[in-house]
Parts: structure tokens; C-alpha cells; sequence
């Protein structure tokens, strides 16, 4: 049985402003464009936390809703939430095979989050998943390192360079900022 999958994240945080980009491509295998007008970016807890998700579509919205539930328990706080998630992923309670990742910030952090549990914070303020996460990452060091561009400037700037990379990204782009 062929999955669902295809899209790219990608998120900047610059100058006191985050934000999170997605594609709207779903993929089934490797050869059928199912949808082109996903959304794969939203926000949470009242608008305060955003986040952008890559990987098989049903263990995506599993996770997504998961992590709903802890921010909602620990009162928003991105970081306790995140940690509290990921030991639920590591003592079997999560999505171990499906290679979904979420991106999730707010006005203070930004994090990655895998199906296996592992929370990390990147170093630079830049980070990507999907499909055509590498190119939008590559694009947004890039950008990030050479101009005095924006963070938005900057997100959807990657999302085009990935786009005309990846056959599995479109430019139906969602983009959120916190």
C-alpha cells in the first residue's frame, strides 16, 4: 500500500519573527499528485504556536493532534509540551516507523520533532523537512548568510528555489508567522 506523502517545510526565525512555509502538494508513491492545495502550516493554542509537518499524511495529523493535547496540557509552553510529547513517542506510545517530522515554534523557540522522539533545536534559527527540505534549507542558510533579507523574505524565498527543484513541491504555499 502506497502512502501519502510530499512537501516541504521550511522555518526562519530572524530579527524577533518566526515563521513556518509549506507546500500544498500530497503525493501518493511516487508517481500521482493527489492534492495541491493542502495545508500543512497552521497555528495552535490561540494562534500562539505554529507548525508545519512532512511525512506520511495519516501519522502527520496523528502527530499534529497529539502535540495539540500536550500544549494544551502544559498551558502552551512550546518547550515543556515538546519534551513531554517526545517521551510519549519514545516509551511506544507514538508514530516509531513513519518518518513524520513537525516544526514548531512560537516567539521564543523553534524546534523539530520526530516520530521517534527526538526534539531538536537548530543552531542557526533554520530548519526544513520533507521532501524538499534540503534544497529550501540549503536555500535559507544561503539567504540568511548573504542578505538582510526577512524572515518571511527569506521562507518563501527557499520554498520557490526547493519548488523548482522538487517534482514533490508546488508553489501553493501556506505561510504563518510568530
Amino acid at each position: 500500500m502506497e502512502q501519502f506523502r510530499g512537501t516541504t517545510i521550511v522555518a526562519v526565525k530572524r530579527n524577533g519573527k518566526t515563521v513556518i512555509a509549506g507546500d500544498g502538494q500530497v503525493t501518493l508513491g511516487e508517481k500521482i499528485v493527489l492534492k495541491g492545495t493542502a495545508h500543512k502550516v497552521r497555528r495552535l493554542y490561540n494562534g500562539k504556536v505554529i507548525v508545519g509537518f512532512a511525512g506520511g499524511t495519516a501519522d502527520a495529523f496523528a502527530m499534529f493532534e497529539e502535540f495539540e493535547k500536550m500544549l494544551n496540557k502544559y498551558s502552551g509552553s512550546l518547550m515543556r509540551s515538546s519534551v513531554e510529547y517526545a517521551k510519549t513517542l519514545r516509551n511506544g506510545g507514538g508514530h516509531n516507523e513513519s518518518g513524520a517530522i513537525m516544526i514548531v515554534a512560537d516567539k521564543d523557540t523553534l524546534l523539530m520533532l520526530t516520530s521517534i522522539g527526538d526534539v531538536v533545536e537548530p543552531d542557526d534559527g533554520i530548519c526544513a523537512t520533507g521532501s524538499g527540505g534540503f534544497y529550501a534549507l540549503s536555500a535559507a542558510k544561503a539567504l540568511m548568510r548573504n542578505t538582510d533579507l526577512d524572515a518571511r523574505t527569506i521562507a518563501l524565498q527557499s520554498m520557490e528555489i526547493a519548488s523548482d527543484i522538487c517534482i514533490f513541491t508546488n508553489k501553493n504555499f501556506v505561510v504563518e508567522e510568530v
